[in-house]
């Protein structure tokens, strides 16, 4: 007897599992020879609120290379439909990067991301770009003339990112998501210009939220890098002053007044000479006062870079973190931002100057 209901129950449990198998989700074809791995997406403005999106196929084999372009409204939809006009499935799941142009986050992302987030195929590590000019004229003379363009874009932002070098600072889409979902925070990502000939580093763009509203360029850019970011600058070149400092590391401190009505700021910036075009000599007199000069220099361009992003209402240096306390209220975002563009700011600059290549007379 009970040999007959074990086996009736294991009956009944085979068909439960067969139906269950039927009705699941089917495995999908990923069969090497049927599959195009996409390694980036291109997204700008196209026609009639239209997105257009673009890829280059095929990004591993050895074929000759094209760059597809869509018109879509939703970026998922452009992934389907490439799929019907090329004769292997693009997957997304070697996906590294997505490349967007300047118009676009200009109106807000955050619907670009969202996709990408919610998408279980798609990298945390893959790494946002925001692009001027004509990128489709860059990666096309790139794919006409080179192999594998687009991998070696992709090696130099993982350079970037793994040494910490501020030159540039690779954002990738879970450090974005983090900025533009923790309160108090505002997103940044680097922007690069690009036309046929070349596709070099811009700056950093600035976001209030997920809207681009300033990209910061040259020494903007080199002091947010110092003060904003934990990298460091192989080279800090200062021409108002002639010199240029290299290895250049900070450690900096923010503190904020108990009414929340002055902020300041205390650098300690650690580097070496590499160059200087001054007229005076390099005697220990005149080296004090390049360094005074220095640190004038780097708390006036600071207090102006500050005062940019209070103007703007945005808070990429995350100084409204320091309001959050174990005890107290806690400001609202709104209250935050408030008081954050009224705020006073002080800061000061403490450079300490390694070896020189030479003993100071």
């Amino acid at each position: 007897m009970r040999k007959g209901v074990r086996t009736s129950i294991l009956a009944l449990t085979l068909i439960c599992l067969m139906v269950t198998t039927s009705c699941g989700i089917r495995p999908e074809n990923n069969l090497i020879e049927e599959i195009a791995p996409v390694i980036f997406w291109y997204v700008k403005k196209g026609e009639n609120k239209n997105l257009k999106i673009s890829t280059a196929v095929p990004p591993i084999l050895k074929e000759k290379k094209q760059l597809f372009s869509l018109q879509v409204n939703l970026l998922k939809q452009g992934a389907k439909d490439f799929n019907l006009i090329y004769y292997r499935e693009m997957k997304v799941g070697q996906l590294r990067m997505i490349f967007i142009d300047e118009q676009v986050a200009k109106k807000g992302i955050a619907k670009i991301v969202d996709s990408l987030l919610i998408d279980p195929d798609t990298s945390q590590r893959l790494f946002i770009v925001i692009v001027k000019g004509d990128f489709e004229a860059y990666l096309k003379k790139q794919m006409k003339d080179k192999e594998n363009a687009e991998y070696y874009l992709y090696r130099m932002l993982k350079h970037y990112e793994e040494q910490n070098q501020g030159e540039l600072t690779p954002i990738n889409l879970h450090e974005y998501k983090k900025m533009l979902y923790t309160p108090y925070t505002d997103p940044y990502i680097p922007v690069f210009k690009a036309d046929q000939q070349n596709f070099r580093y811009e700056g950093t763009a600035i976001f209030k939220k997920d809207t681009l509203v300033k990209t910061l360029t040259k020494m903007d850019d080199q002091v947010f890098q110092l003060v904003g970011t934990d990298n460091y600058l192989k080279y800090l070149a200062i021409p108002k002053l002639s010199v240029v400092l290299g290895r250049v590391h900070t450690a900096v401190d923010f503190n904020l007044n108990r009414s929340y009505s002055k902020l300041f700021i205390k650098v300690k910036m650690m580097g070496r000479l590499e160059d200087y075009q001054g007229e005076n000599g390099m005697n220990d007199k005149n080296i004090e006062k390049m360094k005074s000069s220095i640190e004038a220099f780097m708390e006036e361009r600071t207090k102006k870079l500050v005062k940019k992003m209070q103007h703007m209402h945005t808070d990429p240096f995350q100084i409204g973190t320091h309001t959050i306390t174990p005890f107290g209220k806690t400001l609202t975002d709104k209250e935050w931002y408030k008081k954050w563009e009224n705020m006073d700011i002080d800061v000061k600059y403490e450079l300490q100057l390694g070896p020189l290549p030479r003993e100071s007379k």
